[in-house]
């Protein structure tokens, strides 16, 4: 279902099962396409979730050449509308759905730079992105072995340059958007002041 045609869990009990010959071919009846039977597969690969990522990340290199010497890392949430709210990691925090009035968990993920998933991890809804970074990435390096790290406009410390020094990382940043296009014009000026020599003439066919 994943690889031929790939949905959500609930998709497949609704709509999917009974629309293939996937029953046919296992011999199995409807109500092994419970919902229920489903999501219970996610917990049973839990336990497993280690061993499942590297092997992964080995088919991944091995399939598609896939580089994984730039790693990178965000940080997500989703939130619950639950009765009772603060139970196990759903807790009240920093709501990027502008739903402070629901619980939520953090989910940390860390891609390579073709879009391949290695690790990630749910955090209770309260913490504080800052203090995520650190002990994730060693995580990382206990798994997969060192690798360059380059950080996006994402979850840094306010301490900056020390904080990155400390966990061995290149900073991406943006620059804020009122000097954006001073620094554009600048960065031009000095191009346009190099010793270009015209190559080509587009569309002319001359060289």
């Amino acid at each position: 279902y994943r690889l031929v045609d790939p949905g959500s869990e609930w998709r497949l009990h609704r709509q999917w099962y009974a629309q293939s010959a996937i029953g046919d071919l296992l011999g199995e009846d409807f109500a092994v396409a419970g919902k229920d039977n489903l999501y219970r597969c996610l917990d049973k690969l839990l336990a497993h979730k280690q061993e499942l990522f590297s092997f992964l990340r080995q088919r991944w290199q091995t399939l598609f050449q896939a580089d994984f010497e730039i790693l990178l890392y965000d940080l997500t949430s989703t939130y619950f509308a639950c009765d009772p709210p603060e139970t196990g990691k759903r807790r009240f925090g920093h709501s990027r759905d502008h739903r402070s009035d629901c619980v939520q968990v953090v989910i940390a993920l860390i891609v390579a730079p073709e879009g391949f998933p290695l690790t990630y991890e749910v955090m209770p809804g309260n913490t504080s992105d800052k203090t995520t970074l650190g002990d994730f990435l060693r995580r990382i390096e206990v798994q997969y072995g060192k690798a360059g790290r380059t950080l996006g406009n994402g979850p840094w410390h306010p301490d900056g340059s020390r904080a990155d020094r400390d966990c061995g990382l290149r900073r991406r940043q943006p620059l804020p958007g009122r000097h954006t296009r001073a620094r554009l014009s600048q960065l031009e000026q000095e191009f346009l002041a190099r010793p270009w020599a015209q190559v080509s003439r587009f569309g002319s066919g001359e060289a």
